[in-house]
């Protein structure tokens, strides 16, 4: 919850703002500032104050504890101009939260922590528990010193300048250790715990038994993922309270789904008990793994409880980041997180160019030209897989003409996979053009490099006997000039040569042009493959110069009858 505090009329402008942008995230605290902040303080995980830097720093100064679980607090100057993460940037998140109200308030975020103020990511922002010499090696990496990355696997990382060796050292490892004095542990989450308990078996039972498994084991607790245990075991007191302790969630399976999963020690007691002949091994191996802890039982006597431990491999990502039609303000937020987020990038050369400056530092890039779509999905799939956080990006939307169709054909189920949505041309181009799309629509690509052009021209037949609004993507080149013809031919036997048509060439860019015109008046000349074609239905007009097709076709009607 984020607590908003304001002290004049213009803060509470500012303040309602965002309460309204966010009703879920958000809690207004009235009153005296200084009870509002103290209390705020203590109920919520991240602050705005509508107040100046100084005033804030003085009233929570008293309040300051440990850095690690400090809430983040950004302030807002009177002016609206700026958003200050002033406490918590990293831990409390108030580098990002500051972000996202300038966002909001069309504001200037200042964030002037030092490997943000330079594009790199905080060794404490990373996703992962962290422990050791945070400073010293954040220090040393920005300072352009060697930090050697010591990894017993491949995690997603964000892009880091790491070297091969070096004098300080990042070490990504679930096993138990004590960092050196010019160290960093990041605890990744690789490790699952399934337990089994017998009914009342007490929590400090559960948990004295997993840690104990993981310390005799030389696990470290901090990379716990889950506990994991058979659905009728959803409630028990001793293991839900165990989970939380740990700070992990607890997951649940179904009896007959442990049932299936082979195990070195299965048992009648849970078989004649719960349905299944095992419960902790099963429930750590069901999504597969190595099992580090077989099943073990408590010490108590009798002993209620009974835990076994696997280590899962990690997982890549792949993020099919669409990146709108060209301009960078219609590239979406998500969209430029998943950027920075990435430690590979793949792409078409000229896409690259276009966000280049959005990579953070040493972000590893691998660009093709025309033509190599399907090498670049499996190129990006194969990143993914050998463990590292990929971006794999195209124009307007991923999954709209472009690489996220490739890309998922060639992914199985290793590899986590995240789609990010942007503006598709077409929808660029109907926003230069008017309201072409206020109906039915569909976009069909007059391309037939990968589809027969008797499958192309099926499609547009039956989406000109379907009187839909029609967007044509990739309409003309040198080498294919006769299709648009035939397409606008099919359209205009059902159709009046007055239908209005829209062409937009780079939509959204400095060199954007578009003109509306009507079917019969169209030269394909006008065309080429940077351009978007967008026929109108029986019911688009031409409005001022738009192009507008009604919600509905009543409108059509009432304007038939006025004209009669």
């Amino acid at each position: 919850m984020i607590g908003l505090i304001s002290a004049t009329a213009a803060g509470a402008a500012a303040r309602d703002r965002l309460a309204a942008a966010w009703p879920d995230r958000t809690r207004v605290y009235d009153g005296p500032v200084g009870d509002a902040v103290r209390s705020a303080f203590a109920e919520c995980g991240q602050l705005v104050c509508f107040l100046a830097t100084g005033a804030v720093v003085r009233l929570i100064a008293p309040l300051l504890g440990e850095k690690t679980a400090d809430p983040g607090v950004v302030c807002v100057d009177e002016g609206g101009r700026f958003a200050v993460s002033l406490v918590g940037g990293h831990a409390g998140g108030a580098n990002e939260l500051a972000r996202e109200v300038a966002e909001l308030l069309a504001a200037q975020p200042v964030v002037t922590t030092a490997t943000d103020a330079v594009g790199l990511p905080g060794l404490d922002t990373l996703g992962f528990p962290v422990e050791g010499a945070v400073a010293a090696v954040s220090r040393a990496l920005l300072d352009g010193e060697p930090v050697a990355l010591r990894a017993d696997a491949a995690w997603p990382l964000p892009a880091l300048p790491f070297a091969a060796e070096g004098a300080y050292t990042v070490k990504l490892t679930d096993r138990a250790a004590e960092p050196g004095e010019r160290e960093v542990l990041l605890r990744p989450p690789s490790l699952v715990v399934g337990v089994g308990a017998s009914k009342g078996a007490p929590a400090d039972e559960v948990y004295a038994l997993v840690e104990g498994a993981l310390r005799d084991a030389g696990l470290s607790p901090r990379s716990v993922a889950e506990l994991a245990t058979v659905d009728a075991k959803a409630e028990e007191p001793g293991i839900v309270a165990a989970a939380a302790r740990f700070g992990v969630p607890l997951v649940t399976y179904a009896a007959e789904e442990l049932a299936r999963v082979p195990v070195p020690h299965p048992s009648k007691a849970p078989l004649a008990a719960v349905g299944t002949p095992s419960v902790a091994e099963a429930a750590a191996l069901l999504r597969g793994g190595e099992l580090l802890v077989p099943k073990t039982k408590s010490d108590a006597r009798p002993a209620m409880a009974t835990c076994a431990v696997v280590r899962r491999p990690p997982r890549g990502r792949l993020a099919v980041v669409g990146l709108g039609p060209g301009a960078r303000d219609l590239l979406t937020p998500r969209a430029g997180a998943e950027l920075r987020r990435a430690s590979v990038l793949v792409g078409l050369d000229q896409y690259v160019d276009q966000i280049r400056d959005l990579l953070r530092p040493g972000t590893r890039v691998l660009e093709s030209g025309l033509g190599a779509e399907e090498e670049r999905a499996r190129t990006a799939v194969a990143e993914a897989r050998a463990g590292h956080a990929v971006a794999l990006i195209g124009s307007g939307d991923a999954g709209v003409y472009a690489m996220a169709s490739p890309a998922l054909a060639e992914a199985s189920d290793d590899i986590d996979v995240i789609g990010v949505p942007g503006v598709t041309a077409a929808l660029a181009a109907g926003a230069v053009l008017g309201a072409p799309l206020g109906h039915d629509h569909v976009s069909i690509s007059l391309s037939d490099l990968h589809t027969p052009w008797e499958v192309i021209e099926r499609r547009v037949r039956a989406a000109a006997e379907a009187d839909l609004v029609v967007t044509f993507y990739n309409p003309r080149s040198r080498g294919r000039d006769w299709q648009l013809p035939k397409a606008l031919s099919i359209l205009a036997g059902h159709r009046e040569p007055t239908t209005p048509v829209g062409v937009v060439r780079n939509a959204s860019r400095p060199d954007e042009s578009s003109r509306v015109t009507t079917l019969g008046g169209l030269d394909p000349a006008w065309v080429d493959m940077m351009t978007v074609v967008t026929v109108g239905n029986t019911a688009t007009r031409n409005v001022a110069g738009r192009m507008v097709t009604p919600r509905g076709y009543r409108w059509q009607e009432s304007a038939s009858k006025e004209a009669e």
